[in-house]
């Protein structure tokens, strides 16, 4: 907040006191203190990739793009082709797991090299994570940044419209959406959408996150039970879609599985907070024999 200038009159100013014979006075002011600077909040976007060798020069070109973004983070997942020394010549900086981790170890990963480069005196950045095949598309993420660093929202999440060439039916999509909304009553309409915008503070209270492709879920669910605010923007991205052909089938399977899993897990975690709640005598109460 910019503090406002002011100026406080010579203590003599607009008195009825009588001047001096001959001489003259001139009435002073004290100097206006210095007007607070804005401090601009910064964005660092950051990058789980596999094998992205093709797209990840431009993803990586575009996201520089978004305004706030002082830093560009691509996390190699244990890539076997040369994602690391591409994204590292289009301007990014790059860490590396010496074998495929999955999804969520990337996005820790990054997080915790975001959180070494933040300057002690300085806010800690905003978290924008991107898929690395967005392409030219990823400064298109940028609608994703304003609503978290105004502070109106602590989760924004891209609404992507439908993508040429996806082969899914909707149903690892509508077995999350409906687990969000029967553990949290907020229904999403894209409940795994990856293009993600929160504060530290939020990703913090997510961790650690679930396992493989159930991380999206999993963060949606435990920050809204935490009482975090989270919000769909639309984005016009363009990705590479999940065809119907084997590969894009087994990959399904794998989403079923990891979403089916991170739910599951707080479903139980639900169920015995609930029985924790039931046999935990109030503060106060006394047991009589």
């Amino acid at each position: 907040m910019t503090a406002q200038g002011t100026q406080t009159p010579d203590d003599d100013a607009g008195a009825s006191k009588p001047r001096a014979r001959g001489r003259s006075r001139a009435a002073t002011t004290t100097p206006a203190p210095a007007r607070a600077p804005r401090v601009r909040q910064r964005v660092a976007v950051v990058i789980p990739a596999k094998d992205e060798s093709r797209r990840i020069a431009a993803t990586v070109r575009s996201a520089k793009s978004i305004p706030h973004v002082d830093l560009v983070l691509v996390v190699d997942d244990g890539s076997e082709d040369d994602t690391q020394h591409v994204a590292r010549e289009a301007g990014a900086v790059v860490v590396r797991h010496s074998h495929n981790r999955g999804k969520a170890a990337a996005m820790e990963t990054g997080a915790a090299v975001v959180a070494m480069r933040d300057a002690p005196d300085r806010l800690p950045r905003i978290l924008l994570f991107i898929d690395g095949d967005l392409g030219e598309t990823a400064v298109n993420t940028a609608p994703l940044v304003p609503p978290v660093v105004e502070g109106h929202t602590d989760l924004a999440i891209a609404l992507i419209p439908p993508q040429p060439g996806a082969g899914g039916r909707g149903i690892v999509v509508g077995a999350a959406r409906r687990a969000i909304q029967s553990l949290t009553g907020w229904t999403p309409t894209q409940p795994l959408s990856g293009m993600r915008c929160l504060t530290r503070e939020a990703f913090e209270a997510a961790t650690p996150l679930a396992h493989g492709w159930g991380v999206e879920t999993g963060m949606t669910i435990d920050l809204l039970r935490r009482g975090f605010r989270v919000v769909e923007v639309p984005c016009e991205l363009r990705h590479r879609p999940s065809g119907s052909d084997l590969k894009g089938q087994l990959h399904r399977a794998a989403q079923y599985r990891d979403v089916q899993l991170a739910v599951n897990a707080r479903r139980l975690r639900s169920a015995a907070g609930a029985v924790k709640r039931k046999v935990t005598p109030k503060p106060g109460s006394q047991t009589h024999r």
